[in-house]
């Protein structure tokens, strides 16, 4: 079994390191910085994407997309925390499913989280937003992840994360999904696309270890 976690809002809270990074941003560039709940909304989402959805013009997002990664590297470790039962969550998994996290963070502070947070070692593969051409939705992420990862014949692979984009990506690729309710995502959205939906990460994988075990379908 092969597990691809998502990771703002299914294992850490980085709201905070974003938020600030945003706003701080938007400032430095002086562009009226959106209300908070507009910020949160979007995330998920890659940032130029972010940027754009709040009336930042395309030609210079990339800009402001520098200016923020400049900060949130910077604080990005103070201002993240590990979402409860995450980290037990993922040591559980590793017991009985191979793991890759697809996200459309960057990949290389990604990596830095995890490695800080002492939960980089249960991971085979990390795919961030600069290790593909096309972000989630769109069904790259997990084939770029399953390419490293290499599935055994009918091996079942998973995709877990706390929003629609999650969801609509491993639907897009051809894989399972579980949905949480930890993040930002929406139960009514989440519930669209047919995949058990549970209260966080530990549920998940209590869930799929459970279906591992019984060898059974949905």
């Amino acid at each position: 079994m092969i597990l691809l976690l998502d990771l703002d809002g299914t294992v850490i809270d980085s709201t905070e390191a974003i938020v600030e990074s945003f706003t701080l941003t938007c400032k430095k560039h002086n562009f009226p910085p959106p209300p908070k709940e507009e910020i949160t909304a979007l995330i998920g989402f890659p940032l130029d994407v972010m940027f754009e959805r709040v009336g930042v013009l395309q030609e210079v997002v990339w800009d402001f997309v520098t200016s923020y990664k400049e900060h949130y590297r910077v604080i990005s470790k103070e201002k993240t925390f590990l979402l409860p039962n995450a980290k037990k969550a993922i040591q559980i998994a590793s017991t009985f499913a191979t793991l890759g996290v697809v996200t459309t963070k960057t990949g290389e502070y990604s990596v830095e989280l995890l490695e800080h947070f002492g939960i980089m070692q249960h991971f085979v593969t990390l795919i961030g937003r600069e290790h593909v051409k096309n972000p989630k939705p769109h069904p790259e992420p997990i084939i770029t992840a399953l390419k490293q990862i290499q599935p055994k014949k009918n091996e079942r692979v998973y995709m877990i994360g706390d929003t629609v984009l999650d969801l609509e990506c491993a639907k897009n690729a051809g894989v399972e999904a579980v949905g949480v309710l930890s993040g930002y995502g929406k139960k009514s959205a989440l519930e669209l696309f047919g995949y058990p939906i549970v209260e966080d990460l530990l549920k998940s994988v209590l869930l799929l270890q459970k279906e591992k075990k019984q060898h059974t379908k949905w």
